[in-house]
């Protein structure tokens, strides 16, 4: 009784202040305001660490010392396998899609406008250089930056939600209730701002919704594992870190009027294009170990 109380408690804290927090970022963003958006988005993926605390849950004993020593080869799954998974899913996309592939970066060029191109021929850049940067920042030191805000959710999902669910219904069905929940509480940002696909998809603004449930849960069985593989969750933070630094890369080169057909691909949230992630979740979901097993949590 004490856990489902404490449990509930976790949700309504881990809700209420990330649904304030998106409902404002929605807001600013209808108003033009993207730098606040932004901001704010970031803020809201610390409300799952601090609704532990708030639900009189326990931070301590997640794993918050860096284990090296045997995890080593975790680390750089957590860090490379995500661009992988969303290589081979922008891959599979582009092969039945090819009209999609737009090598010639028209929306960057028009994202860039007349001015922002100035700018970077200013600065010795060239289109294509441009694309290549930021494609190895996805792959290099994004993933590590992006990892301290991701944090934030990791403790609160995998370090305190998914082992009491895993407890209560057993692995598979724990990971999938948990993320189901984990998209749940997007919503608000999808449904005000149309985070992750946009507006104008085909069904909108319920199938990118649902769809994106499926996808939590796909991603959360990935992060879910990797931590209990390395019991700490530094590697679950930078795996999250690690999706959402390549999320954006295959837009890149998709064709501005393809733009609209999100809920398919060609990025890891789409069907076609989240496929190979897909897949691996579906095998790994039965596996891993609870051997490394931590003191904090809720209840």
């Amino acid at each position: 009784m004490e856990k489902k109380k404490s449990f509930l408690a976790y949700l309504l804290w881990a809700f209420g202040i990330a649904w304030v927090l998106q409902i404002t970022a929605g807001i600013l963003y209808r108003k033009g305001n993207g730098a606040a958006y932004t901001m704010i988005l970031a803020v809201s993926m610390f409300a799952p660490m601090l609704a532990v605390l708030l639900a009189k849950g326990k931070l301590k004993g997640m794993g918050w010392k860096p284990r090296l020593k045997g995890n080593i080869r975790w680390i750089l799954a957590a860090w490379f396998v995500p661009a992988v998974l969303g290589t081979l899913g922008a891959a599979l996309y582009f092969l039945l899609v090819p009209e999609a592939l737009d090598l010639q970066f028209t929306a960057l060029y028009a994202a860039l406008g007349e001015a922002g191109l100035a700018q970077m021929e200013q600065s010795g850049l060239s289109v294509p250089l441009y694309v290549g940067i930021n494609a190895l920042a996805a792959l290099s030191y994004a993933p590590w930056f992006n990892m301290f805000f991701a944090v934030g959710e990791e403790a609160g999902w995998r370090g305190a939600m998914y082992p009491l669910l895993k407890e209560q219904f057993g692995k598979v069905k724990g990971r999938i209730l948990g993320g189901v929940i984990w998209g749940v509480w997007h919503w608000p940002i999808m449904l005000l701002a149309g985070y992750e696909y946009g507006t104008a998809y085909w069904g909108a603004p319920v199938t990118g919704p649902l769809l994106f449930c499926l996808i939590a849960t796909v991603m959360g069985i990935l992060l879910d594992y990797v931590y209990e593989k390395t019991g700490c969750i530094w590697v679950p933070a930078l795996c999250h870190g690690a999706i959402n630094a390549f999320a954006g890369v295959p837009t890149l080169v998709l064709n501005p009027a393809y733009s609209n057909q999100l809920l398919l691909g060609p990025l890891m949230i789409g069907l076609v294009g989240g496929l190979p992630m897909i897949l691996l979740a579906a095998w790994l979901c039965p596996k891993g170990s609870a051997a490394l097993a931590h003191e904090g949590g809720l209840g």
